[in-house]
């Protein structure tokens, strides 16, 4: 028996609310066994077809417990009797003593986000339903969140070229169970779903006492939902705000216009001043509210403050009053990457902040392997020693009204003697001209940008 045409209705109406989709989408879904995700690639299975599309089962083994592997492969054969492809991934490796779901967690949406972009798969489905999100939401109530915490779960989340999406929210545990059991399909029961020891199962527990109470599992996701809709009011106000207030400079610092940042409301210009600090820090998650706010008080009186504003640092950045009334917001000089070889990969990210492209030298061709002098170069960034070396050959007058500071902080190419190359300084010493550039690109390009962060992947 397949799926009934009501439900592959209902499936495709909130599958339509993520969209659009590309024509003959190939879609990824996450599944653990579990009875949600279970469900969710049955549904999911008739869409893709209904769609002339694909669908890809991948089912993460932590390793964590054992018979974990016999599990996965049980999960394996039952979908490949419904004609869905799986693939299995696994967390190999050696396995944290203590935040282990955390842990676990990471690395499933690391490993299944890896596994999407080597397939060309665009869409990662995900099981959670109306339950995880009244659980997630009583987590952030617990540790006193916020609107964007109390906003639980975003239906849709942009991250690693991929598209992770929700279609599940709305839709109660014991429906999907009603689904797979009208199917006469069995599942995988995860006893750590029983572990006190986890705070998010101690509230599972505690959701029938609290819905006796007048606070059912609908009425705590609904809650949710609006919450959400305040964040997106929120952050579209942001980043109106940071569109005509801060200047993103390819060399990876921002300058603010601190009149225009301050004289919208608090709660807006504090969201600008975060997401600068995540953009320019290279950050996944957000600074402590608290610490923000102590810095925007300071940033408002250096605003007015005639003497100049000493500045100060807050998540890997360094900020300080600059010309007429604005700041600038700098990678801090601190913790910045040691010294490496030069790598000959043709691609890399450094420092989570700029992506790196490398050329091949004038005398080699397209896969030959680079010449011995390579070997010798290292990548570090400039410095202070790196930019004087720069000064000292007066050979190039680039930098502008760059802050030394954030000049220091970028990356450059060296040999034993000094800078080799300085790629967002246009520099290059002169006895490597006919050598070539190695770093042909390098191109600011932060984990977040100041266009919008999405919503966290919820714990």
């Amino acid at each position: 028996m397949g799926i009934s045409s009501q439900d592959a209705a209902d499936f495709a109406r909130r599958m339509a609310l993520l969209g659009p989709f590309e024509k003959a989408p190939h879609i990824a879904v996450a599944v653990s066994g579990g009875a949600d995700s279970m469900a969710l690639a049955l549904l999911a299975d008739r869409w893709s077809r209904e769609s002339g599309g694909q669908l890809t089962a991948l089912t993460v083994d932590h390793g964590l417990r054992e018979g974990s592997g016999r599990e996965a492969e049980q999960v394996g054969r039952w979908l490949e009797a419904r004609g869905i492809k799986h693939r299995i991934l696994t967390w190999a490796g050696e396995k944290p003593g203590g935040g282990v779901q955390a842990a676990a967690r990471k690395a499933r949406y690391r490993l299944m986000a890896a596994a999407c972009r080597g397939g060309g798969i665009l869409h990662l489905l995900c099981a959670h339903h109306q339950e995880d999100q009244a659980e997630t939401f009583l987590l952030r109530l617990a540790r006193s969140s916020g609107i964007d915490g109390l906003a639980a779960m975003s239906p849709t989340l942009e991250t690693d070229g991929i598209r992770l999406l929700r279609p599940l929210l709305e839709m109660p545990k014991i429906r999907l169970r009603e689904i797979l059991t009208a199917q006469g399909q069995a599942w995988v029961e995860d006893p750590s779903n029983e572990n006190t020891a986890f705070s998010r199962v101690r509230i599972r527990k505690a959701l029938p006492g609290i819905a006796a109470a007048g606070m059912s599992v609908a009425v705590l996701a609904q809650t949710a939902a609006r919450m959400a809709r305040a964040r997106v009011a929120l952050e579209t106000a942001a980043s109106k705000l940071l569109g005509c207030s801060a200047f993103v400079h390819p060399s990876g610092y921002i300058k603010l216009e601190g009149q225009t940042l301050f004289e919208a409301p608090d709660e807006i210009s504090l969201r600008a001043l975060s997401r600068s600090l995540m953009c320019v820090g290279g950050s996944i998650y957000p600074p402590a509210m608290e610490k923000v706010e102590n810095l925007h008080e300071k940033m408002k009186a250096g605003l007015f403050d005639d003497r100049g504003w000493k500045g100060a640092t807050l998540a890997r950045c360094r900020i300080t009053s600059g010309p007429g009334k604005t700041f600038h917001v700098m990678r801090e000089i601190r913790n910045l990457p040691a010294p490496v070889s030069l790598p000959t990969c043709a691609g890399f990210n450094w420092d989570r902040r700029f992506d790196l492209r490398l050329n091949n030298p004038p005398e080699t061709r397209l896969g030959d392997e680079f010449p011995s002098d390579h070997n010798a170069l290292s990548l570090a960034p400039l410095g202070r020693r790196g930019l004087q070396d720069i000064c000292a050959a007066n050979e190039v007058a680039v930098f502008g009204a760059i802050p030394k500071q954030a000049l220091w902080t970028l990356p450059a190419v060296f040999d034993d003697i000094g800078v080799v190359q300085a790629p967002h300084l246009q520099y290059t010493r002169l006895d490597w001209l006919n050598r070539g550039s190695r770093i042909g690109r390098a191109v600011f390009s932060p984990q977040q940008s100041l266009s919008g962060v999405g919503f966290a992947i919820a714990e």
